[in-house]
């Protein structure tokens, strides 16, 4: 089930007053309603949030409508889970908290660590299936992991550059990326994420206090149990990180999770699925994204998709939809990213 807590809907009120917009007209066609929003901590369902805030956006003409959300948010907006977050020893093990809590957040939500050397990659996924565009839904989530950061971190701190897979913005809206992020921005990038120093992981949390995060943890597994990922979602989110590696493999995957290939088919066979199955799934979700970024070559989509030939790509892309790639990045569901990002 694809589900969000309430309170990611924090600040949309605000926001949505000060661009005048009809919020109960809005929230009627989203299928929601104020009532459900009332407690924060209610799980409910993820596409209808992302409909509001699409059609919000489009309705007042505000492509920053989710970024604008951001600077009505705090920390404790995540909930019970916060105080685990605010005493975790080091910025890796915060991001390893969202993780472990994912299924009591945003279940579509997913979180990558990719470490290069010197570098790391925080990467943000927000997977739905079937996909649709969740621009407003990425902006507040990339918008909330780099407040958490500076949280952490300390405002002096800066990351090397937060990553927008869409173009970048015109005047004014630029000006709200600014507000927000204050630091050197990518636009037209290949992921929607924050890169930072490696030294930025480890580097102590002056807030971290030892045994308050273990009352904290206590508390929270009172309150919030984390919930046990299937293994259908272990597969996926490890098809994900190893995809555009081209190691996406059942083997691959079965290095990835510490187990052997035969046993990882017997897991997905009891959950019904298999590991095609689910390759297909994380590449319809994905492929819809790469093709708004204008930046990105029909053989650069290839290879993200985990494909070692445009042919091999576009023969699956046949299959699947029955048409071209080509042809389908012309068509107005996938323009629609780039359409909106320049506007």
């Amino acid at each position: 089930m694809e589900l969000v807590r309430a309170a990611s809907l924090s600040g949309y009120f605000q926001v949505a007053e000060e661009l005048r917009l009809d919020t109960v007209a809005l929230l009627r066609r989203a299928h929601l309603s104020r009532s459900m929003l009332a407690n924060p901590e209610q799980m409910i369902p993820a596409r209808p949030v992302v409909r509001l805030l699409e059609e919000s956006a489009e309705a007042s003409g505000c492509v920053t409508f989710g970024l604008r959300m951001v600077e009505h948010r705090q920390i404790s907006d995540l909930g019970m889970v916060s105080l685990l977050i605010l005493h975790q020893p080091t910025l890796r093990d915060a991001i390893e908290v969202l993780g472990e809590f994912r299924n009591r957040i945003n279940t579509n939500l997913s979180m990558q660590i990719e470490d290069h050397g010197d570098t790391v990659f925080l990467r943000e996924h927000f997977a739905l299936d079937p996909p649709m565009v969740s621009r407003q839904v990425n902006d507040v989530a990339l918008g909330v992991l780099y407040r958490m950061c500076r949280t952490l971190m300390g405002d002096n701190w800066r990351p090397q550059c937060v990553c927008f897979s869409y173009e970048r913005p015109e005047s004014p809206d630029r000006q709200v990326y600014d507000r927000i992020f204050d630091c050197q921005m990518q636009f037209g990038s290949d992921f929607d994420g924050i890169v930072v120093s490696s030294s930025d992981m480890t580097r102590p949390n002056p807030r971290s206090e030892p045994a308050l995060a273990r009352q904290a943890r206590e508390l929270v597994r009172a309150m919030v149990d984390p919930g046990e990922r299937s293994i259908s979602e272990e597969v996926e989110q490890s098809i994900r990180l190893l995809m555009p590696e081209g190691r996406a493999t059942i083997g691959g995957v079965a290095d990835a999770l510490g187990t052997n290939i035969r046993t990882l088919q017997r897991r997905l066979d009891r959950e019904q699925t298999s590991f095609s199955e689910l390759l297909d799934r994380v590449r319809v979700q994905q492929v819809g994204q790469h093709f708004a970024n204008r930046r990105l070559r029909l053989t650069d989509i290839a290879q993200l998709l985990g494909y070692s030939t445009l042919a091999s790509f576009s023969a699956w892309h046949r299959s699947r939809f029955h048409t071209t790639p080509s042809d389908a990045r012309l068509q107005p569901a996938n323009r629609a990213g780039s359409k909106t990002a320049t506007r």
